[in-house]
C-alpha cells in the first residue's frame, strides 16, 4: 500500500455511522478532525475498544487511521469504529479475515431503539390501567 492509496469501510452501531480511512503512516488516530483519545474524552475503555482489531493483529503503529463520525452516543461511535477497522482490515488482507471473524469484530449488531407506539408513553409502557 503507498502513501497515495488508502482503503474505506463503513462500519454502524444503533444511529452511529463511522466512515474509517486507512492509509500508512505512523499510527496517528484522527476522529472528525481530533486526536482519537481527545475526541473520546479521555474515555480509555472506548479508545482500547476502537484499537482491539489492531491489538489482535499487533499492528499498532503500521497505519494512520482517519475517522468521520456521525450520530449516536460515544460507545456506539466508539463500536462503529471499530466494525469499521476491522471490515478495512479485512478487506486489504485476506489472512487478517479469519482471525477478526472468530473474536467477533465483523459481526455487525444490529440492535437499535424501538419505535414509540401510538396509544403508549414509549416504545413499550403503557399508561397506567384503572379497573374503576
Amino acid at each position: 500500500m503507498s502513501q497515495k492509496n488508502f482503503i474505506l469501510a463503513t462500519g454502524r452501531r444503533k444511529s452511529a455511522v463511522a466512515q474509517v480511512k486507512l492509509v500508512d503512516g505512523s499510527g496517528q488516530f484522527m476522529i472528525n478532525g481530533k486526536l482519537g483519545l481527545n475526541y473520546m474524552q479521555e474515555n480509555a475503555f472506548c479508545f482500547l475498544l476502537i484499537q482491539a482489531p489492531f491489538n489482535l493483529l499487533k499492528l499498532d503503529k503500521k497505519y494512520d487511521i482517519i475517522v468521520k463520525v456521525e450520530g449516536g452516543g460515544l460507545l456506539g461511535q466508539a463500536q462503529a469504529i471499530q466494525l469499521g477497522i476491522a471490515r478495512a482490515l479485512a478487506s486489504f488482507e485476506n489472512s487478517y479475515r479469519s482471525s477478526l471473524k472468530s473474536k467477533g469484530f465483523l459481526t455487525r449488531d444490529s440492535r437499535c431503539k424501538e419505535r414509540r407506539k401510538y396509544g403508549l408513553k414509549k416504545a413499550r409502557k403503557a399508561p397506567q390501567f384503572s379497573k374503576r
